[in-house]
Order: structure tokens, then C-alpha cells, then sequence
């Protein structure tokens, strides 16, 4: 019997109807080149794929429900913040800054000082500067917090060379005297300046830096710093005892204080000359108001073998002018600070025509000197007074027994020890400037310098 084909015609119909279903679901109308053949790469310039639609997103023209709460917001994971290892933040430094202003880089080292900031203390200071000592010194000072003197803080101290190197110093306001300070050496290479050397202060139960004794520029600072404060001790410890008077110290004391100088906030000590045991500086002050300057000179020497430099020599002349031409009316002889006939320095206190009491001014001056006598019990002094050559030799002798008493009795009543003062009275024997002219007239500006009690500090 023939068999009938009917069965293989529908079995090929089938498979041709499932080839083209399947095709009509790979390639719908309206998505063309949604998808790929597996295994194979789309067209580098097909368009992209487009999801399909979301059948229950409503339609473009509609908001969605406003009951609906939103979608989070995700925000950015910030990096975790990770403090400076004080252990690493001074290593790797480079050069240090240098700049045109000098001022203002000790300014930014001060800033960062103060903020603990030590990435940009390295930055600003520089390697050559910063030894490793000097590194765990700096660690530890700006740990504990570091506070500098309001207004003061940042002071230039001089020239260690001329428009080469100079000196800053930081003041620190909470430590104890003479331990305040860290200074900054700034060198000039062509136009620019930067840090070639810090040194910190002492750590506790350490002196004065080192440097302050063996440095003129730090001693030369020092000095001129304790005369400032009035601390005739302090001051008097800088000093060659055997070129530089007790009566000059205590003078240059009495002209700051009642001629109202401070030192010149730019470049207050600049070098005259230089030499390996001498050194010369000019001193440049200002009235505090910053109206009027003045200079005087200070010379300092170092013994040959290892010693400290020491301040031999105080040129006050230029300084005794301004004085005189600012609080003695003109008077370049009517100073606090006369040469002694027998040697050295005295200081002298005036009083008015046939008058034995002491003005304002001489009061001033008084206080001065009886804090140095009761700082030091073991201190006397000699009171002398004396007078022009109007009247009799016994008047005259009177009034300046009179004038010495009445400057004894005010120190005593300031705290002195009677046992401190002698007094000796000289009337008209000893005059500073003549009595009379050449001519022989009367000499009314000679007379008002011998108007006096002189003050010779024995210690």
C-alpha cells in the first residue's frame, strides 16, 4: 500500500510556522536593533539600546503620586579625614621660601607657629635650618600650643651682617624672661630672603640660649632689651664692669624711660664694623609716638680666648642731643649724665634758682635709681650737692647740704636703707660750666648746669 505525504506536509508546515514566530519575536516593529545574535558584536555605529517601556509608569504629561515618599538621594562617600603625623610632617622638606620681603615670611612662620601647622613650618623654613633636633624641639613646642606677645610678637633684633643676614625674633607670651624668644637668621641671596637658622628657646632647666651669650648681635639685644624694661641688673650683667660705668647704665635707664624711646621697628641695631673680638652696631630709636629718632652706638668686644662677647663701649652723645633738644629746652649741658672730675660717669639732677626742691623730672629719675639701690641692699651711693656762684660761700653751702638731704629724704621714702646714702656738700667749689662769660658778664646757661646734686653709684 502507497503511503500518504499528507503527515510530512504538516510537520515541515510547523517547523516553517515556528522559524517565523520566532523571527517575529526577535525582530518586533517599531525596536529595531534591540538586541544581537548571541556570540555576535553589534555595529560600532548602531544606536544605543532602549529599554522597553515600564507598562505602569504614567504617562509623560503626569506627575507621579505626591503620596509617594521620593527616591533616597545618594550622596557622595567622602574620603575619610586622616590627621598629619606629626612624625612625618617635617621630613621631606625642601629649600625653604624665599622671598623679597623678609618681614613677611617671619610673619607666615609666626602664623604657622601658632596654628601647630608644622607641614607649613618645614615648608616655609626649610631643610638647611632644620636639624633633626631642632625637628623634635619644634614638635614638642607647637604640641603644647604656641602663643606669641599681642602687637610684639614678631620684632626685628638687627643686622648680623649689612643687607646680608639679620635677625627676627618671635616672643612668646607666656614664658619666663629670657626664654621667650625663638629667633630667626635670615640670609639675602641676590634679592631674596630666606631662613638659614632657627634656634628655639631653652627646655626647661636649660640658661639663656647659648647663642645670646656668645653672639654679639644676641648680646648687643639683650642689653638694650633689660634697659628697655628698666632692669638695670640684668643689663648690667652684658657689660665690661671696667669701660662701662654703673652711673652710664643707670643713665642710658633714666633716658629711655624719661625721653620716652623705644627701639626703631625696622632695623633698630645695624652693624658699623666687624672685626673677630669687636664688633660695632648703630642703635637707631624712636619717641614711642614714632615723631622723632635718635641714635646712639654700642661697641662690643670678645676676650682672645673662648669668652662671651661683652658691651665695652656706649657712645650716648647723638642721644644726649636729641634729649636736650626735646625735654632740656635746648640744653645740650643740662643732662642726666655728666663726666664725673675724678673719672667715669656721675648722674646729676638740677634744681631752679636759689631752690632746693626736686621737680617732676628729677622724680622720675629718682625712682629709677632707688630700685636699683633695693634690688641690692649691699649697694650705697653718694649723694653731692652743689650750687652757681650767686651768694656767699657759707649760703651756698647750706643750700646744697639742702639740696643733697632733700634727694636722700626721696629715696628714703621709696624704700631705700639710710645706711645706702652719704651726702656731702660742695657749694659753689666744683661748678660744671663757667659762672661768667670771657667778657666777664653773667652766664645764666653756665649757672643753671652747676645747679645740681650729683649721684655717684658706688658699687
Amino acid at each position: 500500500m502507497k503511503r500518504s505525504k499528507l503527515p510530512h506536509f504538516f510537520l515541515g508546515l510547523a517547523a516553517v510556522l515556528a522559524v517565523a514566530a520566532l523571527a517575529l519575536l526577535i525582530l518586533r516593529p517599531g525596536v529595531p536593533g534591540n538586541f544581537h545574535p548571541v556570540g555576535e558584536t553589534p555595529h560600532v555605529n548602531a544606536p544605543p539600546a532602549v529599554p522597553p517601556p515600564d507598562m505602569n509608569a504614567p504617562p509623560a504629561d503626569e506627575k507621579p503620586d505626591a503620596g509617594l515618599p521620593p527616591p533616597p538621594i545618594r550622596k557622595p562617600i567622602d574620603k575619610p579625614v586622616v590627621p598629619e603625623d606629626p612624625a612625618t610632617a617635617l621630613k621631606n622638606l625642601g629649600g625653604g621660601v624665599a622671598t623679597d620681603d623678609p618681614a613677611d615670611l617671619v610673619k607666615q612662620i609666626a602664623k604657622a607657629l601658632e596654628a601647630g601647622d608644622l607641614a607649613t613650618l618645614g615648608r616655609l623654613i626649610g631643610k638647611d635650618a632644620l636639624d633633626p633636633e631642632t625637628v623634635e624641639r619644634l614638635k614638642t613646642l607647637t604640641a603644647k600650643g604656641l602663643r606669641l606677645r599681642p602687637q610684639t610678637g614678631v620684632r626685628e633684633v638687627g643686622e648680623l651682617e649689612l643687607n646680608t643676614r639679620s635677625r627676627w625674633a618671635l616672643e612668646l607670651d607666656d614664658t619666663q624672661p629670657g626664654h621667650d624668644k625663638i629667633f630667626l637668621d635670615l640670609q639675602r641671596d641676590g634679592q631674596k630672603w630666606s631662613v638659614g637658622k632657627i634656634t628655639l628657646p631653652p627646655a626647661p632647666g636649660e640658661q639663656i640660649p647659648k647663642m645670646v651669650l656668645t653672639d654679639s648681635l644676641g648680646v648687643a639685644d639683650t642689653f638694650l632689651q633689660a634697659i628697655l624694661k628698666q632692669n638695670f641688673e640684668l643689663a648690667r650683667t652684658f657689660v665690661d664692669a671696667v669701660t662701662v660705668s654703673d652711673a652710664k647704665i643707670a643713665g642710658l635707664c633714666i633716658l629711655f624711660e624719661e625721653g620716652g624711646y623705644r627701639l626703631r621697628s625696622s632695623k633698630p641695631l645695624r652693624t658699623m664694623f666687624q672685626r673677630p673680638d669687636a664688633v660695632g652696631f648703630l642703635t637707631h630709636v624712636e619717641t614711642t609716638d614714632g615723631s622723632q629718632s635718635a641714635q646712639f652706638s654700642l661697641t662690643l668686644t670678645q676676650a682672645p680666648t673662648p669668652a662671651n662677647w661683652r658691651v665695652a663701649e656706649i657712645n650716648l652723645d647723638q642721644l644726649l642731643a636729641d634729649y636736650a633738644r626735646r625735654v632740656a629746652g635746648g640744653d645740650v649741658y643740662y643732662s642726666p649724665l655728666v663726666k664725673n672730675p675724678a673719672g667715669g660717669d656721675t648722674l646729676a639732677l638740677y634744681f631752679e634758682f636759689d631752690q632746693d626742691a626736686i621737680n617732676p623730672r628729677t622724680c622720675r629719675q629718682l625712682e629709677i635709681v632707688s630700685r636699683i639701690l633695693m634690688a641690692d641692699p649691699g649697694k650705697k651711693l653718694t649723694l653731692s650737692g652743689h650750687t652757681d656762684a650767686l651768694g656767699t660761700d657759707d649760703y651756698n653751702h647750706s643750700l646744697s647740704s639742702r639740696r643733697a638731704d632733700v634727694v636722700r629724704d626721696f629715696l628714703i621714702r621709696a624704700g631705700v636703707v639710710a645706711s645706702q646714702i652719704v651726702t656731702v656738700a660742695k657749694g659753689s667749689s666744683q661748678p660744671r660750666r663757667p659762672n661768667i662769660t670771657p667778657t666777664g658778664d653773667d652766664n645764666p646757661e653756665g649757672r643753671r648746669a652747676n645747679r645740681r646734686t650729683e649721684i655717684y653709684l658706688d658699687f
